[in-house]
Formats: structure tokens, sequence, C-alpha cells
């Protein structure tokens, strides 16, 4: 229910986040990825319950419409893993923490709630991925470039999802991709705090971030019918952890990099046996 490989897409939110406004929380950054965590996994087990009747049309296969789990259950995990998310941001940054997890959880449960289906659906994803940034920062505008590169690109990712079951036009990979280059590009940038071998790091993990996502676009766009995009958007998700890990090389931050980039395969093999979408 909570999408295992997909979770392994967050913790490099905050990480990137926390490396780019230089630690603010000091060693209490590691708890901070466990709250994004937490409220990642709100966000999947709300999804099914607030999906479950279209499921039951769409995707029998899934925990609630298959009877593996009952939607009473999903709404308490869901509510459980966000306090579990929000408790733990404040323990982590204090009012700093909590001035970005409440809008954060509050954002996840509109999305699954009310905006996902509206136009505005995109936009609020969006927006939770770029919070998920500055949640490491503790709001700090130093992050905001790297919640910018987050968030655009979670942009894209949602709007191509809306043809994983019944596919779309050309238009949306097509612009999906151009996201995805313009993000690239910008990560190329060399941040204040990189040396040399931080500057090239974060080069080779940009150009790993364009080379899956960007495939995966390119063949939506010669086929955009459902398995070609449905491909495309698990790439997006995936393909999130290497775009993580070059902001956190960018930042200066390489040997935080390293994990959440080695997370990346890992994430590649469960998503055979788990889907990340």
């Amino acid at each position: 229910m909570v999408r295992a490989p997909a979770a392994l897409s967050v913790p490099g939110d905050s990480l990137a986040g926390a490396a780019a406004a230089g630690w603010p929380f000091g060693a209490r950054s590691a708890i901070v990825p466990a709250a994004t965590v937490c409220l990642y996994w709100a966000g999947m087990a709300l999804n099914d319950w607030a999906d479950r009747e279209l499921d039951r049309v769409e995707r029998p296969e899934r925990p609630i419409p298959s009877g593996r789990v009952s939607p009473r259950f999903a709404l308490g995990l869901a509510a459980g893993l966000t306090a579990a998310g929000v408790g733990l941001a404040g323990l982590a940054g204090g009012r700093a923490g909590l001035r970005v997890a409440v809008p954060l959880a509050g954002t996840v449960w509109a999305y699954d709630l009310a905006l996902k289906s509206t136009p505005a659906g995109p936009v609020a994803m969006a927006a939770a991925r770029a919070l998920d940034v500055l949640l490491g920062a503790g709001g700090g505008r130093a992050a905001i470039p790297a919640a910018v590169a987050v968030g655009t690109h979670t942009l894209g990712v949602t709007l191509l999802s809306r043809g994983e079951v019944h596919g779309m036009t050309t238009a949306v990979p097509k612009a999906t991709l151009a996201i995805t280059v313009a993000i690239t590009g910008a990560a190329l940038t060399p941040g204040r705090r990189a040396g040399r071998f931080a500057r090239l790091a974060a080069a080779g993990l940009a150009a790993c971030y364009a080379g899956s996502v960007g495939s995966a676009q390119s063949a939506a766009i010669r086929d955009p019918t459902s398995g070609p995009v449905r491909r495309a958007v698990g790439a997006g998700i995936l393909g999130l952890m290497p775009l993580q890990a070059s902001l956190l090389a960018r930042a200066g931050s390489v040997r935080v990099a390293v994990p959440v980039a080695l997370a990346f395969p890992l994430a590649r093999r469960l998503s055979r046996k788990v889907a990340a979408t």
C-alpha cells in the first residue's frame, strides 16, 4: 500500500534542503528524512482510501479492492503516519520544523481528498515535494532553488501520471521532457560550496537523472499509450534519487549524496516486484 520503491525517493528531498541550508538542525537533521517518509506513506495510504471505488474498476489488484486491506485500516494508517511525521519534524526542528511540516501534511491531505482530480492537483503534488525539501532546511531561503527543482520535476511527473490508465496525447510527455532538460541544466550550475570533485559528481549524477528519466519520457512521446506512459511515470518517481544526489553534491555534501545515489538501483530492482506508481 505504501509503495516501498517510491518511498526510497523521499529521504533525499529533506537532505538536499538541509545541505543547501548548511544543515541547520545539526545531528537532528537525520530525523527529518524519517518525518518525510511518514508523511509520504500517509499520502499513499490516504490515496488508496480516497480512490477505493475507482480502483475497484481501474485497478482491482490494489490492496483495498482486492480485500487485502480494509478501508478503515487504510484511513487509520494515514492518520497515524501523519501524526508520526509531524511529531518527528517537531522533534528535529522545533518550531521551524513544524512551520513546514504542518502545511506539508495539510497539502498531502488536501491533494488526496479534494485536489487530485482538479487542475490544481499537479500543483499541489509539486508543492508537497517542494515543502519536503524546505522541511530539511527549516524553511530557509537557501533551499529554495533545490525545492524548485524537485517541485518542478514532480509537477511534470504528476501531469504525466494522468495518462497511466488511458494514455494521452504527445503534448504532455514532450513538456515533461523539456522540464527534465531544464532541470538538468540547472543542476549542472556549480554550487558556491562545491569543490572540483563535488562539481564533477554533481554533473555525473545529473547526467544519470537525465538519462533515466529522459529516455522513458522519449519513449512515451513515440508511443503515448498507457504502458509507456506508466513506465515514464515510474522512471520519473525513481529518477528523483539521482536528482537529489546531484543537488547534494552541488551543495558540497558528496558523502551524503552517495547513499542517496545508491538507493536508486535498489529502488529500480524493487520496482520490478512492487509498483512504484
